[in-house]
């Protein structure tokens, strides 16, 4: 690498010019500034004093030993503490090489040593189907795992599915009451779809009985405020619903059956929903099997003094020396919450993997959940306890507001899914460009560029920031969008096709370039950072915009020059290879974000 030459040198030239030994890391090296000439920039300061000269001299110093004794840098410039230097074009070439004969180029392939990295996504709830908040943690977590592989690490992508508890028997009992047998297939509606409809009639039933006995509280003397809390407690439905739970985990024959079937119903509709979305799990964990490990291992810590069961019996967490509160690990009817299944899931984890790092992809209304978690699993000696990372990320919200599942005011993933490919059908259709395709590739281009533009208008805002989806705004084959960098990846493929035969000499190292074809060729060699910052980062949107500017420094260099009609061949072949680099980036670089890029659009 060029960086690396340059470096390697600057050190040599310190100790030749000043007799000094310097680390690497005191070697500051970035890209020039574009209203300055050069193309990288050494930082002159740190060297100054030992020099025991101005900073322009010393800029000027360091500058002549390395365009004599480095045969990357062809010329140089100093402006007051900073070197910029210029790269001989061979230099460039050597490196386009490089960059051509790896097909995985800034990618790193893990050994049978290489760090396990686990990665927890999804964790859908069985009443109710995905809806586009899910959307954006599916595509969050597939596109993290693709990028800590990408960077050496083996991963495992897991899910937990969140099977038991009273959301889910408020589901079960509403179908009981009002679903007259109905099934998926008497209904014609997917598992999940169907389910989530009774759980909005649990709630939609649910509101009228708190409604009519609040009414009566009040007109017996509770305020508005009691009379309302307490229906909430005291309306039937709730009550049952309550009942159900408890008999659920008394392992009713009944109760277990009713659920086997309708969360059967609901995989099946996850499972078509996953594979429309592109994710999938190498192993996924359900709380009924998980919460009563997580019991099991409360008691453990029960017995050696780590928590503290109250007079209620309910078991309790202190963490008043963290600077928390106390955290709820038992009720007092001995059910379990949320943060005992998460312990539970993680022994089963630790139990199934030589895990090195775990990391949760869930939004940032569980901070404060996986704060205490992380304290709790260390206090119980998980090794990687202390350092799970919570990969916490914001809502995404409508034009028209925030999104509620019990109410029905959900957007739901597969109607989401649906309409952007049917939009990227009819705005192709419209530009007329695939006039002369089968409707077999016409459907399926519109699938590659639909779902292109929903994960790509996801992923390219960072994560932890809360965004306003627009499906109109992520269809659009100009700007910073999926669609745009299809399109370009597809024009270089036909460029590509249209090429074969005409050119194959091998790249000439005295060739010149342009400063255009030394732009891409730069912008191609930081594929490699870009993929390691974002797995230091966790952050998915740094590829996606790595991959917008490299695509915007190509469509202007193509706009300036022309490939196919190089009359010179050298320069028509070095184009070509060019061209050809950037459209292997492109795909592998959006392949990290589970996008998928079309040969012709």
């Amino acid at each position: 690498m060029i960086e690396q030459q340059i470096m390697a040198a600057a050190q040599l030239a310190v100790k030749v010019l000043y007799g000094q030994d310097v680390p690497e890391k005191m070697v500051q090296l970035q890209k020039t500034r574009s209203e300055f000439e050069g193309n990288l920039t050494l930082v002159v300061f740190p060297f100054v004093k030992m020099a025991r000269k101005s900073p322009e001299q010393t800029g000027q110093e360091l500058g002549e030993y390395l365009v004599a004794n480095c045969e990357a840098v062809s010329k140089f410039n100093v402006v007051k503490g900073f070197l910029n230097l210029s790269i001989a074009d061979a230099a460039w070439l050597q490196l386009l090489g490089t960059i051509d004969a790896d097909p995985h180029y800034g990618e790193k392939t893990a050994d049978e040593h290489a760090p396990l990295v686990m990665i927890e996504y999804s964790s859908p709830n069985t009443n109710k189907p995905l809806h586009l908040g899910h959307v954006r943690n599916n595509l969050l977590g597939w596109s993290l795992a693709q990028i800590m592989q990408a960077n050496g690490n083996r991963v495992v992508k897991t899910n937990i599915v969140n099977d038991r508890g009273i959301h889910i028997c408020k589901s079960m009992l509403a179908w009981q009451k009002w679903g007259n047998g109905e099934t998926p297939e008497s209904s014609g509606k997917k598992g999940d779809h169907l389910i989530g409809d009774y759980y909005v009639a649990f709630d939609k039933h649910y509101r009228e009985e708190v409604k009519a006995l609040a009414a009566q509280l009040v007109a017996s003397g509770f305020s508005a405020e009691q009379a309302e809390e307490k229906a909430k407690q005291e309306a039937p439905l709730i009550k049952e619903a309550h009942e159900m739970l408890v008999k659920w985990e008394q392992n009713d024959p009944e109760v277990r059956a009713l659920w086997e079937k309708m969360n059967a119903w609901v995989y099946a509709g996850f499972d078509e929903t996953y594979q429309k979305m592109g994710v999938k799990f190498d192993k996924i964990y359900y709380e009924s099997q998980t919460y009563l490990k997580g019991k099991a291992k409360v008691e453990e810590g029960l017995q050696k003094g780590l928590f503290e069961r109250h007079d209620d019996g309910s078991v309790w967490a202190d963490l008043t020396n963290e600077g928390l509160d106390q955290k709820l690990l038992l009720r007092s009817d001995g059910t379990s919450v949320y943060m005992t299944q998460d312990i539970g899931t993680a022994e089963m984890r630790f139990q199934d993997y030589p895990i090195d790092q775990m990391i949760y992809v869930v939004g940032n209304e569980q901070n404060y959940h996986f704060q205490v978690l992380s304290i709790l699993l260390d206090r119980l000696g998980f090794k990687w306890g202390k350092e799970l990372v919570h990969f916490s990320y914001g809502m995404v919200e409508l034009p028209n507001g925030k999104m509620k599942s019990r109410e029905g005011t959900v957007v739901d993933a597969d109607d989401l899914m649906k309409l952007m490919v049917d939009d990227a059908r009819r705005v192709s259709d419209e530009a007329g460009k695939n006039a002369d395709m089968t409707e077999e590739e016409k459907q399926e281009i519109a699938r590659i560029v639909g779902m292109g533009a929903l994960k790509y208008f996801i992923l390219k805002v960072d994560a932890r920031k809360n965004m306003l989806f627009n499906p109109e705004e992520s269809i659009d084959f100009n700007g910073n969008t999926g669609p745009f960098i299809q399109y370009t990846h597809a024009r270089i493929r036909s460029i590509l096709r249209k090429s074969e035969g005409t050119c194959s000499s091998p790249l000439t190292l005295s060739a010149s370039l342009n400063p255009k074809e030394v732009e891409l060729i730069q912008k191609m060699s930081e594929y490699g950072a870009a993929v390691e910052q974002a797995g230091k980062d966790y952050s998915p949107s740094g590829i996606a915009n790595y991959c917008y500017e490299l695509t915007k420094v190509f469509n202007q260099f193509y706009h300036d020059y022309s490939i196919l009609n190089e009359e010179d061949s050298q320069k028509k072949q070095i184009r070509l290879v060019i061209a050809s680099n950037v459209a292997k980036i492109l795909k592998n670089g959006m392949a990290l974000l589970g996008i998928e890029v079309p040969e012709r659009m």
